[in-house]
């Protein structure tokens, strides 16, 4: 893994301190109840961004040369990314132009334009997206910086993984949502570094869940992606992955996936019963241990990884609507 080391992830913590929130965990006695476990939520929500993308990304940001601020940053994102990108090279007096596919809410497009970078919408993936990405770096001279598969980004968000650490010694089990993966290869590095025993599962929904199939095929595959409550963990993990694919082959302990309806009613738990608003990627980790998806918890943290949900349809969802975006798309196309 070269540079991405526990080294590498407490000098993140150190260079990113002044710039990011540092988020609670707090104890969840109605999930504890539910699970038989003694289940705690990493408020990662919280963060000044609204997830926990701004680790990452203020790590990058910081560790780019003069002439690579001079020429300004480019990425592409499902939202969260971009929100985080975006704060991160304002703050460092640096031009930020994020690619975005269609299927992007738009409280997540106007999210990042409010931080000051600009938008481009491409196509209907990050596939598409990525190509105004290459050609930006190639004709612009832009540099990129991804959304996971990143030394200074995984690295970034390891730190998560120290403030866990530090928060709740006596952890067992780790929930962690999972899209690209940047994420829970920085968390799970460094929690296994402190104690090998502990236990990383990773979450995602069961609706174009490219690291979960990357996981199976034991390659990284191409997934089509599908309109889902969990939008932010959408996208695919790059055919020549360099970093995470690896690392959480190596480091996770368990994939699982959750159903929309699971998702949901992980919304409506948090509303209702921990008091939280969180979007459906965040959701995640509530969701398995509603469903009973993991079994003997123990000592749980569960990361909530982020807020950013159209207020509207979190208003649905918490009214009881049955809420499927997937469906929802796919009667409008009709």
């Amino acid at each position: 893994m070269g540079s991405v080391n526990l080294a590498a992830i407490e000098k993140a913590r150190i260079r990113i301190a002044p710039f990011i929130r540092q988020t609670p965990t707090v104890s969840s006695p109605s999930l504890s109840g539910i699970t038989g476990g003694d289940v705690h939520l990493k408020l990662e929500q919280l963060q000044i961004t609204g997830s926990f993308k701004l680790r990452g990304a203020t790590n990058a940001v910081l560790n780019l040369t003069e002439e690579q601020k001079a020429n300004g940053v480019v990425g592409v994102s499902t939202g969260n990314h971009g929100r985080g990108l975006a704060y991160a090279a304002r703050n460092a007096g640096v031009k930020c132009i994020i690619c975005m596919s269609e299927l992007v809410p738009q409280n997540k497009v106007e999210g990042i334009r409010a931080h000051g970078a600009e938008v481009r919408i491409i196509g209907r993936s990050q596939d598409d997206a990525q190509v105004e990405v290459d050609r930006l770096v190639a004709e612009e001279g832009m540099t990129m910086l991804p959304p996971f598969d990143h030394e200074d980004i995984i690295c970034g968000q390891g730190t998560l993984g120290i403030e866990i650490q530090e928060q709740l010694a006596d952890t067992e089990t780790v929930l962690i949502p999972v899209s690209g993966g940047g994420l829970i290869s920085g968390v799970a590095l460094a929690l296994k570094g402190w104690k090998p025993s502990i236990r990383i599962i990773g979450i995602t929904m069961d609706r174009g869940a490219a690291m979960f199939e990357s996981q199976q095929a034991g390659k990284p595959i191409m997934v089509e992606e599908y309109p889902t409550l969990a939008d932010s963990l959408g996208g695919g993990i790059g055919l020549s992955n360099l970093y995470t694919f690896q690392m959480v082959k190596e480091l996770v302990d368990d994939l699982i996936l959750v159903t929309e309806k699971e998702i949901a009613d992980a919304i409506r738990h948090a509303y209702w019963q921990e008091k939280l608003v969180i979007e459906g990627s965040g959701s995640v980790g509530i969701a398995a241990l509603l469903a009973g998806k993991i079994t003997a918890p123990g000592t749980c943290a569960c990361v909530i990884s982020g807020c950013n949900i159209d207020m509207e349809l979190h208003k649905r969802v918490i009214d009881g609507e049955n809420v499927d975006v997937g469906q929802q798309q796919l009667e409008t196309e009709a």
